[in-house]
């Protein structure tokens, strides 16, 4: 994610962290941006990650440039990785704040953020920035989910806790975890007046997506940065996030168990 300002990325880039971030892919992630995405257009991706929907995102632009930036370097790796195992040659990986990008005025056609405003100390000045870089005609895109709007079955206890826990170490980072309602006011705030709203979900409810989804919480709660910074920062004990873990778990294991995240989408016309 892209933060030197204030804000520290909650989650960090543990194995159970990836897990999740190698899933998503343009069609689960950025359907609502794919026809802007056309051959030879010059996209920026901000906040890369390990580079899977960029590298969906490079196939549908080719010939165009495809820039992706990222805070973390070690991340950049994976990115990089992703690309050469599958032949792009069109994708150029580097370093970057959003809040401060290097590119000059008018440098890409599209400007594609996916979960980056949530994480970051200033996503008003992050949209001014990708306006910005974003050529007359083009457009800048966002999304992003919105945890309290999130919702599951059964209530399993301890589930609740969990998204209470999320927004208070999220909040305590600088973070915004419902922003996925407020991406329409930070757009306009940014000097934005054309601006398209939707929203997707992600749904979990077969015994392998519970598995999956379940088990990368479940490990992300004890083992990744969010356990360090919930701890830390005094917003939880060890056993209290190895009592939450286990109520993913139990979550995952409910033969009815279903969840859903729901995810603000706009399309902002430079």
């Amino acid at each position: 994610m892209m933060a030197e300002t204030a804000a520290v990325y909650t989650h960090g880039h543990h194995e159970s962290v990836l897990r999740s971030h190698r899933w998503r892919t343009a069609e689960n992630s950025a359907a609502y941006v794919i026809e802007r995405v056309r051959p030879g257009v010059s996209l920026l991706d901000v906040g890369c990650g390990p580079g899977t929907i960029t590298a969906d995102l490079a196939a549908l632009a080719a010939p165009g440039q495809v820039t992706a930036v990222d805070s973390a370097a070690e991340v950049l790796e994976a990115a990089r990785q992703v690309a050469t195992e599958r032949g792009l040659d069109n994708v150029a990986f580097e370093v970057a704040d959003v809040h401060a990008l290097r590119f000059a005025d008018d440098s890409f056609d599209v400007v594609h953020a996916h979960q980056v405003l949530q994480h970051i100390a200033d996503p008003v000045q992050a949209l001014r920035e990708m306006r910005r870089v974003c050529g007359p005609g083009g457009v800048v895109a966002a999304r992003d989910a919105d945890f309290a709007a999130m919702a599951w079955y059964p209530e399993v206890p301890g589930m609740q806790e969990w998204l209470s826990l999320y927004h208070r170490v999220a909040r305590a980072n600088g973070g915004e975890p419902d922003a996925g309602r407020r991406l329409l006011s930070w757009a306009r705030q940014a000097g934005f007046r054309d601006v398209t709203c939707t929203t997707a979900t992600w749904c979990y409810a077969t015994p392998e997506e519970r598995a999956w989804w379940g088990g990368l919480w479940a490990d992300r709660i004890v083992s990744s940065d969010f356990a360090r910074l919930a701890v830390s920062g005094g917003h939880a004990t060890e056993q209290d996030l190895r009592r939450l873990s286990a109520a993913w778990r139990d979550w995952a294991g409910a033969d009815d168990g279903w969840f859903t995240v729901l995810h603000g989408e706009i399309l902002c016309e430079v």
